[in-house]
């Protein structure tokens, strides 16, 4: 008896499992890639710490005057110059270099952490 019952819970888990991806259209992955936003102003990243995940987007945006960047501190990446009103992103792949600064101002400084 007690098989049976085994049984019974292994084939209702497995068209449980079933029905679920049926709804979620395959994807086992329900989360969609987010945008992360980043305000320069008064010479400084804001926020300074920001946790991502791969594939999403990082936006810095110059509320400044002076011109910026966000540039990987091992160079790994580079937005090149922001103008005061423009942005620019960065997707964030696997393994990118975490900490940046501001190549024109180097006490600018911000980290990435990826979960």
């Amino acid at each position: 008896m007690a098989s049976k019952i085994i049984r019974r819970d292994v084939l209702v888990g497995a068209v449980t499992s079933v029905a679920a991806l049926a709804i979620s259209g395959g994807n086992v992955s329900s989360a969609e890639p987010k945008t992360h936003d980043v305000v320069i102003k008064s010479f400084k990243f804001d926020p300074m710490h920001i946790t991502v995940k791969v594939d999403d987007t990082i936006r810095w945006t110059n509320e400044d005057l002076a011109p910026h960047t966000a540039t990987a501190t091992e160079g790994g990446w580079d937005t090149g110059e922001i103008a005061k009103g423009d942005d620019r992103s960065v997707v964030v792949s696997e393994g990118m270099d975490t900490n940046y600064f501001c190549a024109f101002h180097p006490h600018m400084k911000g980290t990435i952490e990826l979960t």
